[in-house]
């Protein structure tokens, strides 16, 4: 009430000290009057008194007791050249958890795997790096590898090729041949390699075109070998019930990474073994 009561003579005496001017004029040329409002004088009693009013002076809150956040003795001050403590820091931080053992285990495989000798910058391609293969004539390959095992899967034998067609081999045994065979047998062992690079035409017919195994971008396999000693082939086991369906879903697979892929159905040629290779084709991968 006290401020209301204030505020009122304020303002009453603001409206006395205000010039009136005609802003418009009504019926029977009466004025309208509208009040023009002057700035108050500054340092005035009238202003001092209207800030007060308006906007009361805000005053600085007290100084919180430092005992529950900042360190205050004087051993932990920042002016005695040490750390000060802020308020809103972490009373203890957390501890990292123990690495895992697999995390370990499998960071050791692959400095092993370089030790062992990777290629294609791929520590799951293991072989001996060739660089340039010469052949006859167009033949040849440039940047060959000797691959002894792809994705912990042997070759037999190694299989002399270049990384694109190394890492095709890979990604298909990943994706094909052991998610095919499972556990069946103790898993696989290797893989049996019956061409790899060669410098010959295709089908080895007369007169036919250069294969693709002229410039190490195809490799042929007959047989998948477990580690019990068994093998599926494809010359005998394709339209078998036992392993039939498996090794389908092995053709099937290596449509995609492969360029060519060439079953026994494809034609008399490959009906004892897979034909894979890295040729590209502006309609996709070729599968038969």
């Amino acid at each position: 009430m006290r401020w209301a009561g204030l505020l009122a003579c304020f303002l009453a005496g603001a409206v006395q000290a205000q010039d009136v001017r005609p802003v418009l004029r009504g019926g029977a040329g009466q004025e309208i009057a509208e009040p023009a409002i002057r700035p108050i004088a500054r340092g005035s009693v009238a202003a001092k008194l209207a800030d007060d009013i308006i906007r009361p002076q805000a005053r600085p809150y007290t100084r919180p007791d430092l005992a529950f956040g900042a360190q205050t003795r004087p051993v932990f001050r920042a002016e005695q050249g040490l750390f000060a403590f802020s308020p809103n820091a972490v009373a203890q931080s957390q501890r990292p958890t123990i690495r895992p053992a697999s995390i370990e285990a499998a960071a050791e495989e692959r400095r092993l795997a370089r030790l062992r000798g990777q290629v294609c910058g791929d520590p799951e391609i293991q072989g001996t790096t060739l660089g340039r293969v010469n052949g006859r004539g167009a033949c040849g390959i440039e940047g060959a590898v000797k691959v002894r095992s792809v994705a912990g899967v042997a070759l037999s034998p190694r299989a002399t090729i270049d990384c694109r067609t190394a890492s095709a081999l890979k990604t298909w045994v990943e994706r094909g041949v052991l998610p095919a065979v499972g556990g069946e047998g103790g898993g696989v062992s290797s893989l049996r390699v019956v061409s790899h690079y060669a410098c010959r035409t295709r089908n080895n017919q007369p007169g036919a075109r250069l294969s693709e195994h002229s410039f190490g971008r195809a490799i042929d396999i007959a047989g998948i070998r477990l580690r019990d000693g068994s093998e599926m082939t494809l010359l005998t086991d394709w339209n078998s019930p036992d392993d039939g369906a498996q090794l389908r879903q092995m053709w099937r697979a290596a449509c995609g990474p492969f360029g060519t892929v060439l079953g026994p159905e494809s034609n008399r040629f490959h009906r004892d073994h897979f034909h894979f290779d890295t040729a590209r084709y502006r309609s996709g991968t070729y599968c038969r």
